[in-house]
This record gives structure tokens, C-alpha cells and sequence, in this order.
């Protein structure tokens, strides 16, 4: 596969959870996500959780993470309601959650297991490489990768306007 790598990173995540979705929409679930499972199975783990902390536990954004939220709200498959702090809003799945909880279980061993089976077919597993790559760039960033091969040196001067 030739071009960019951002490019190939975006093909290869809307080939896998494209395929998710497939598997939800064969489930008679089109409304449901795959992005939504880890928010799901996090708070069925550890319980109703404020938006940041389901960002933290997930490991995305904060922004990422109320963005799904919302999308997992407006489908019913969470409230929100009011913390301690009158900023703070704690996520709580919704009945028709709960009764969903079988079968967003199987769908997970079974992608688990499907993952297991492409790692197989790798030359190294896909998780492991992705973990390397955050690894590295939060020991030195990719912005300061670039930074450092002279790009800004090759910028014309701007004349600064009165």
C-alpha cells in the first residue's frame, strides 16, 4: 500500500471497525458503535464515572470522550447525571444497556479472538506496534520529530504589517 501513513492508519481503522459495525448491524444493533464498548465495559467494570474519568480509564481525550458520550446518550444507552461538582456530569448506562451487556460481551471475545487470529497473520502483532509508536512519541513528539529536520528554516521572512 502506497501514501501517506496517516492515510494508511485511517484506511486500516475504518476497514476494522467497519467491519465491527457490520457485526452490530447483523446483531440488529445499528445504532450501536464500536467506539462505544470500551466506555461500556469500563463503566460496567468500575461503575458510573465522570466524563473525565472514562476519558482517563479509555485513554482518549476528554473531548474524544464526551463526544461518545453524547452519541451513546442520544441512542439511550446512558444518562448523565449531575457530580459533586456542579461542572461534573457521571455517565450511567441505561436499562436497555444492561439488557445489551450479553451480547456486547460476546461481540468483544469475539473481536478479541478475530484480533488474535490477524496478529497471527502479522509479522508483529498490530497492538504491539501501535504501543510502540505512542511509547515513542511520548518520549519525543512527532511535531518535534519534524521540528528538528529544518522545516522552519526553510520558511520565507514575513514582513511583519503596521
Amino acid at each position: 500500500m502506497d501514501g501517506a501513513i496517516g492515510t494508511q492508519l485511517r484506511h486500516v481503522l475504518e476497514l476494522l471497525d467497519g467491519d465491527v459495525a457490520k457485526v452490530y448491524l447483523d446483531l440488529g444493533l445499528p445504532e450501536y458503535r464500536p467506539r462505544f464498548s470500551p466506555i461500556v465495559r469500563t463503566i460496567v467494570a468500575e461503575g458510573p464515572l465522570s466524563i473525565r474519568d472514562l476519558a482517563t480509564a479509555v485513554g482518549v481525550t476528554h473531548s474524544a470522550a464526551s463526544q461518545t458520550i453524547a452519541q451513546l446518550q442520544r441512542a439511550g444507552f446512558v444518562t448523565l447525571q449531575p457530580g459533586s461538582d456542579a461542572r461534573q456530569r457521571i455517565v450511567h448506562l441505561t436499562d436497555k444497556t444492561r439488557e445489551l451487556l450479553p451480547t456486547i460481551e460476546a461481540e468483544w471475545k469475539a473481536t478479541t479472538a478475530a484480533m488474535a487470529e490477524l496478529d497471527g497473520e502479522l509479522s508483529v502483532p498490530l497492538g504491539q506496534v501501535l504501543a510502540e509508536v505512542v511509547a515513542a512519541v511520548s518520549r519525543r513528539s512527532f511535531q518535534e520529530r519534524i521540528s528538528s529536520r529544518g522545516v522552519m528554516e526553510n520558511q520565507p521572512q514575513r514582513v511583519a504589517e503596521s
